[in-house]
């Protein structure tokens, strides 16, 4: 398939599936295996990174005016809800950001088409959003503690197969955290984490080695506008709908993706 094609249906999958608890960093090393990507660790994980950077977008877009009230309350001297809901959100971000500059290298290991490792993530994540979703009477607000929490369950999300927001939503309701709020703080928590990492590369001059610049436009692009959409619809989805029903799906990939692995469909 022509590289560029193959950025389409990478910014469509990472479009539709960072809204939902089924991985999107998982889905998209399953594209790349099957459409034959033969791209480096490193090259794979800017690809990754910049469809994260338009669903971020995305997610700015259809977030504009409640991220526009935090800004403008946040900056106020008396506290409120608005500086408090950055802090939590600054302090999720802590477990991230220790992971990605003390193991850097070992995460960029992980963008090669693994589909072993994807396959026991998803299994994974299946696991939390069954155990998840028994949980009952989920109406507490988000706190320091919580945030902490959450953010640490971010940090293991790095996983390619461990859904980010799934393990966010997950952690959030076994925290009896109300689902909406869950999905929200889900949704904006990632942001400031996408934004840093691409200043950092762009500082850093990683990605002067990029051969080519269009598949990188052209998965964004088509990234951002299929999040908008996929946020739009799926976030009533996430809070409305069983978590169960997206675990069955993870545990049905992970175990397509192992019996691949181990070639149990070349000998069928």
């Amino acid at each position: 398939m022509n590289i560029v094609w193959e950025a389409i249906v990478l910014g469509i999958i990472q479009g539709l599936t960072e809204f939902l608890p089924v991985s999107s960093s998982g889905h998209l090393e399953i594209a790349k295996y099957i459409l034959g990507n033969e791209g480096t660790g490193k090259q794979g994980l800017i690809m990754t990174v910049i469809l994260h950077f338009a669903t971020a977008c995305a997610t700015i877009f259809v977030f504009r005016k409640e991220i526009l009230q935090l800004v403008v309350e946040g900056f106020s001297l008396k506290a409120n809800d608005s500086n408090r809901y950055i802090l939590y959100v600054i302090v999720s971000m802590i477990p991230a950001v220790l992971v990605g500059i003390f193991f850097e290298e070992a995460i960029e290991s992980l963008f090669s088409q693994n589909l072993m490792l994807v396959g026991v993530a998803l299994l994974i994540t299946a696991v939390l959003l069954i155990v998840a979703d028994r949980t009952k009477h989920t109406s507490r607000p988000v706190d320091g503690w919580s945030a902490l929490l959450i953010g640490l369950s971010q940090a293991i999300a790095i996983l390619p197969g461990i859904s980010r927001s799934g393990a966010t939503i997950s952690t959030s309701v076994l925290l009896k955290i109300d689902r909406q709020r869950a999905a929200r703080f889900s949704f904006l928590m990632v942001v400031p984490l996408i934004f840093g990492k691409i200043a950092k590369d762009l500082l850093t001059g990683e990605w002067q080695a990029v051969e080519q610049v269009t598949p990188l436009v052209v998965g964004f692009i088509a990234a951002f506008f299929t999040g908008i959409l996929a946020c739009i619809w799926m976030i009533e989805l996430v809070k409305r709908a069983r978590l169960r029903y997206f675990g069955w799906y993870c545990a049905l990939a992970g175990l397509l993706c192992i019996l691949w692995v181990n070639g149990i469909f070349a000998h069928a």
